[in-house]
């Protein structure tokens, strides 16, 4: 696409280093100068269009579509340019939701052998992402040096992240340390890290709070309040027509909604994304062709039946919504079931840690105390580590085959907290006692982490509860019961008759214009609200928009039947 549209300008472009550093963190081998080309490729294209479209509508039309047009041309343009730094601040504020992870890793590791380029190696061989990639790469590039790695993936991050810098070159300086400052120096790398999430995330919910107040305010309460006067404004005079209410209400509000919502998304400092689960695992099967079956039919259902119960223009709203979100339910819910197994797995996982961990450090040797605590252990962790123990003991092998192996009990559970904690057991069994310890701090470092999660989430639930309620509940109730009240007003019955303030909107015209901006209201606030907690997951927004699709095509006509039946 890139490709296509910088062929569309031909002239040469000088290169920007933003793009450039975003496209490198993306992993994709186009230059700044393609994307400023592709650009200004897509302003060529768009003015085309422009005056294309200008030149067959009707002439009273033709100066505000054409400025319509040539201004959306210019908004692609600069999107078009901005996309790669966008995208690449989205993936890397999912990236350093690990940061307390990988610090954590390397901590535990340096305290079974105090190096740092163990440590380095342990925390990015047992991590996942983007950041476990990237100190990956510094290790590797420090291999023959004396240099760990830790120090050029701490200045990398440094801009990104200050107390994942501090903490990294703590952890480092603690191999150096004298062993009776060791502990200490560890533990201010833990506590540096964590401290450091924690006021991140308070810092941005106390800065976020004015500019989502505003948002719902302007976005969502002002417009629906809006519905129920058009009919009156109109009959007093004021030149509003059907065109002007659809570009309103389905194109700059829902424009300047998702541009309020990429300026909250890229000021978030970190997300704590779900574990990442691919098409390629066992439990999501491909079904795409039967789930676009059965949302086609439930669709065409809605779209006839409501069309037969109610107004004819209510039979679009509820088509498109069912279709849509019975369509992204149905693909991603195998995937947020696998999720949901993965996050029962590692629940109490801090609990098997200690259980094991104790034993070890009472003398018992690493296996055995797996194949004991396994029964103490509740809930789906427990079951995992039924599994590896009965892998480990038929099979004859070792802790880390009975837990990561091709055929382990961690094989289909993407959950790179599990692996670190299974990788630590089986560098225990290798340690022996010595190792007990630090298996009981691990316990310890995951309940740490798991609360700052919880106290993450906590501190954003005022916000994303009501951006999740607006877009599936609060807005659908109010613009289906608006647009009912508003053709009372204007005289307009449920069957769409104009009796009455001779110029008011047709109840039809109202109806698909208010409804399409629903629908599109659903869409984005809760994709804001899946954003700021877990970062721009596709499978999560996919799910979640899917629901909110569904609950406000229901609401909204539900809403407009019932207040129209009072009115």
């Amino acid at each position: 696409m890139l490709a296509r549209l910088a062929t569309l300008y031909p002239w040469d472009v000088s290169p920007d280093s933003d793009i450039d550093r975003a496209l490198g963190f993306l992993g994709t081998d186009a230059d700044s100068t393609t994307v400023i080309r592709a650009g200004n490729g897509a302003a060529i294209l768009g003015c085309f269009v422009a005056l294309v479209v200008t030149a067959i509508v009707p002439t009273g039309v033709r100066i505000p579509t054409a400025g319509l047009l040539f201004a959306g041309s210019l908004l692609v343009s600069m999107a078009v340019r901005r996309a790669p730094v966008l995208l690449a601040a989205a993936k890397r504020t999912q990236a350093l939701g690990d940061a307390p992870d990988l610090v954590a890793r390397a901590v535990l590791r340096m305290r079974i052998e105090p190096t740092a380029e163990t440590a380095a190696e342990f925390s990015a061989r047992t991590g996942d992402g983007p950041l476990a990639a990237s100190l990956d790469g510094h290790v590797r590039r420090a291999v023959g040096s004396p240099d760990s790695g830790f120090v050029a993936f701490a200045e990398e991050w440094n801009s990104w992240n200050q107390a994942l810098n501090r903490a990294v070159t703590l952890v480092s300086a603690a191999s150096e340390a004298p062993p009776d400052e060791r502990e200490r120096t560890l533990d201010r790398a833990l506590s540096a890290i964590l401290d450091g999430t924690r006021e991140d995330m308070a810092k941005f919910v106390s800065e976020i709070r004015e500019p989502a107040t505003a948002m719902y305010a302007f976005g969502v309460l002002l417009p629906l309040a809006l519905v129920a006067v058009l009919p009156s404004a109109r009959a007093a005079g004021v030149p509003l027509s059907p065109t002007v209410l659809v570009v309103v209400y389905d194109i700059v509000l829902p424009l300047a909604l998702v541009a309020c919502c990429v300026w909250l998304l890229t000021h978030r400092p970190v997300a704590f994304p779900p574990p990442d689960v691919t098409r390629a695992h066992p439990d999501v099967p491909n079904r795409r062709r039967d789930v676009l079956i059965v949302s086609s039919v439930a669709g065409a259902v809605a779209f006839f039946v409501t069309g037969f119960l109610l107004p004819d223009w209510t039979r679009w709203i509820a088509g498109v919504g069912c279709t849509l979100g019975c369509s992204l339910v149905g693909v991603t819910q195998p995937t947020v079931r696998v999720r949901n197994r993965v996050r029962a797995a590692e629940e109490n996982l801090t609990d098997a840690l200690y259980l094991v961990g104790r034993r070890v450090n009472d003398g018992i040797a690493v296996e055995r105390a797996i194949s004991v605590a396994s029964d103490e252990i509740p809930g789906e962790t427990g079951d995992l580590f039924v599994r590896a123990d009965r892998i480990q003991r038929r099979l004859r092998l070792g802790v880390r085959e009975s837990f990561l192996g091709d055929h382990g009990a961690l094989a289909d559970v993407p959950s790179p907290r599990a692996r670190s904690a299974a990788a630590l057991l089986a560098l225990s069994a290798r340690e022996g006692r010595p190792a007990g310890g630090a298996v009981l701090s691990m316990a310890d470092h995951l309940d740490d982490l798991q609360q700052v999660e919880r106290e993450a989430r906590r501190e954003l639930a005022q916000v994303t509860g009501t951006l999740r309620h607006t877009g599936s509940l609060f807005g659908p109730l109010v613009s289906g019961a608006t647009v009912a009240l508003a053709g009372g007003m204007g005289g307009v019955g449920a069957t769409g008759t104009n009796t009455a303030l001779g110029g008011a909107f047709p109840v039809d015209v109202l109806g698909l214009a208010v409804g399409a901006y629903v629908l599109l209201l659903s869409a984005i606030p809760t994709t804001l609200a899946v954003g700021l907690e877990h970062g721009l997951d596709r499978t999560l927004v996919g799910y979640r928009v899917g629901h909110a699709l569904l609950s406000a095509t229901g609401i909204y006509l539900v809403a407009f039947v019932l207040a129209g039946a009072v009115a």
